[in-house]
């Protein structure tokens, strides 16, 4: 799964998360949040973790027709 800059800022904006947020709940250092979001490209393993963690929270991540980026849908959570 390939996470693009845009795709991790919008998961962050849906969660309103900070990247230190993000950077709690995925085990992600933020500067590495940091960098993807400023256009370096992440290893598979630090992909895996965001996505994941934006998961765990109601935001599905999925690659998109031509697999450039993400789709992000949120899912809010009925208790």
């Amino acid at each position: 799964m390939r996470v693009t800059p845009e795709a991790c800022r919008a998961g962050r904006a849906i969660l309103k998360w900070s990247m230190r947020d993000l950077a709690e709940h995925s085990g992600v250092a933020w500067t590495t949040i940091n960098r993807l979001e400023a256009g370096t490209e992440a290893r598979a393993t630090t992909a895996e973790k965001i996505v994941a963690a934006f998961e765990s929270h109601g935001v599905e991540v999925s690659t998109d027709a031509d697999k450039t980026g993400a789709v992000l849908v949120y899912a809010k959570r009925v208790a």
